[in-house]
């Protein structure tokens, strides 16, 4: 129930509704400004959705619907700001489901995160906002369904550097109008380009280290229209890699040595700034240097996803210390620490918690959704020393293996990994013993590539794939992302990419089809 107060305001918000909203913001004649008292101070020309708007952490009776509020003139916004919403059971919002008011909070930058609640699982809504004169852009996003669920297309993406190329990566995820999208890290770039090859760049010139920075980094990336678009399409998941605060820190140990405590400070901007800009609920909100993001999420009875934090719980990298401040190659002969069982790369708490979700998901499937890669990527040196990469789970092997041995003596159902950060495409086995070959892989491992960050090296990363048989494939020339169907027999991932990064409206074309069938861990190439 509305107070008087509160319906009257309300009163001016649906006084917004159209038969169809405008496919961009716009201001709309002849309407009742929702907050006239503010009226004097607010420019009521200037468009308040320039960021769009996004939805996230789907259940079965609702989801997370996001804003920010970012006018040319956001310094006169003010305080905090209640803004309409609407909620439709179909595109021309002629039957709205739910409708009210929604707070955009000063000390979050302006920005929504409205829980909503109520609505029925297992179906597709569309929403928008109002601020005065202005409608946001429709949003579509699909509830979990709340029991059987027969079929899920998703898709999974990470690493947008902005400087290396534009998001048609993106538009065409948009394009194959998946029911839910996962961010698996690297959302922005906190870091600068100066070289030649830079395609575009980040506004402000310099890396984002504090919260200032960081806002204005998210906001350069959120008015890009493709991201825009996706984000419009499809609620979604995200987790963060490195890229979100800086490159290859771990925990409270950053890539240039700082001080923890200095470092924690900056985390701590950087954290706010995801926290704003992205659709997570409340219990997300960051407190001081912390936030949690790791969750589970079930759809019906056919998959449960367990979205992961890979980089604020982990122990610090191996042999850290000058030189070695970010991810480098170590041998177990050269730094022993590497496999000390103690460190782990999700923190033990969040393993236990893990180990939990799996043991009691009556899913079908379960998806891990984390950062970086989890298979074995290890090359033989002349001296006949392995050299594991510091960054990866490579640099964790024990946690690793607890977490492999664990999907093999729980029984665990149907496990999948997906993940980011390596800016390639990847079909992996994953066994808890990499080096017995006969041994049943235990789950797939599926890695969809980059948006636009540039690859490793192509001919040196198959050198070292060649000597990692559970490695069934491998590329890393293009870009793009993964979209996978699901039914309760299998998994069929298809690897998208982009003609040219470089080029805003590059087609795109399928570069491998995967299909993992159920109680059959590995990928098969179809």
């Amino acid at each position: 129930m509305l107070s008087r107060r509160a319906a009257l305001r309300l009163a001016g918000a649906a006084a917004l509704a159209l038969p169809a909203a405008p496919l961009l913001a716009a201001p709309l004649p002849n309407t009742i400004r929702v907050f006239s008292s503010s009226a004097r101070q607010f420019d009521w020309r200037d468009d308040p959705f320039t960021l769009g708007v996004a939805a996230g952490a789907p259940r079965p009776d609702g989801f997370v619907l996001w804003t920010r509020l970012a006018p040319l003139s956001e310094a006169l916004l003010g305080g905090d700001r209640e803004i309409g919403y609407e909620i439709a059971d179909e595109p021309t919002f002629r039957r709205i489901a739910q409708r009210g008011l929604a707070r955009a909070e000063s000390g979050f930058a302006h920005s929504v995160h409205l829980e909503v609640r109520g609505l029925q699982p297992g179906r597709p809504y569309w929403y928008r906002f109002f601020l005065g004169p202005w409608v946001s852009v429709i949003g579509r996003a699909t509830t979990a369904p709340g029991s059987a669920a027969a079929a899920l297309r998703f898709g999974h993406c990470s690493c947008a550097n902005y400087e290396h190329g534009y998001f048609a990566a993106y538009r065409h995820l948009a394009e194959e109008e998946p029911d839910l999208v996962l961010f698996l890290g690297d959302y922005i770039y906190e870091s600068v380009d100066r070289s030649p090859a830079a395609v575009r760049h980040h506004s402000d010139g310099e890396a984002a280290t504090t919260l200032a920075l960081y806002r204005n980094r998210y906001a350069q990336y959120r008015r890009d229209p493709d991201l825009q678009r996706l984000h419009a399409t499809a609620a979604c998941l995200v987790t963060w890699d490195d890229h979100e605060v800086q490159n290859d820190y771990a925990g409270a140990w950053s890539e240039d040595l700082l001080p923890p405590r200095e470092f924690l400070k900056r985390r701590a901007a950087a954290y706010q700034a995801f926290y704003e800009h992205m659709p997570l609920p409340a219990a997300s909100r960051p407190t001081g240097d912390a936030m949690r993001i790791y969750t589970s999420v079930d759809w019906g009875d056919l998959l449960r996803i367990h979205l992961l934090d890979g980089r604020q719980y982990r122990s610090r990298g191996a042999c850290y210390g000058p030189g070695k401040g970010g991810g480098h190659v170590e041998t177990l002969q050269s730094c022993p620490e590497l496999v000390d069982p103690a460190r782990s790369l999700l923190g033990l708490e969040q393993e236990r918690w893990l180990y939990r979700g799996l043991s009691e998901s009556r899913a079908r499937w379960n998806v891990i959704a984390q950062d970086v890669l989890m298979a074995r990527m290890q090359g033989t040196r002349p001296d006949g020393q392995r050299g594991a990469w510091t960054e990866a789970w490579d640099g964790y092997p024990a946690a690793r293996t607890r977490l492999l041995t664990h999907l093999r003596d729980a029984q665990i159902a149907n496990p999948v990994v997906v993940g980011g950060d390596n800016h390639a495409f990847w079909a992996n086995d994953l066994k808890p013993d990499f080096d017995d070959e006969k041994a049943p892989a235990v789950a797939t491992e599926l890695i969809g590539g980059s948006i636009t960050s540039h690859g490793p090296d192509y001919d040196a990363t198959m050198r070292i794939a060649a000597q990692n048989p559970h490695v069934r494939f491998f590329e890393s020339r293009q870009r793009g992302y993964a979209i996978a169907d699901l039914t309760p027999a299998r998994m069929e991932t298809r690897f998208q990419v982009v003609a040219d990064a470089t080029d805003p409206a590059s087609p795109k074309a399928t570069l491998a089809r995967f299909v993992t069938e159920s109680g059959k861990a590995g990928a098969m190439l179809a």
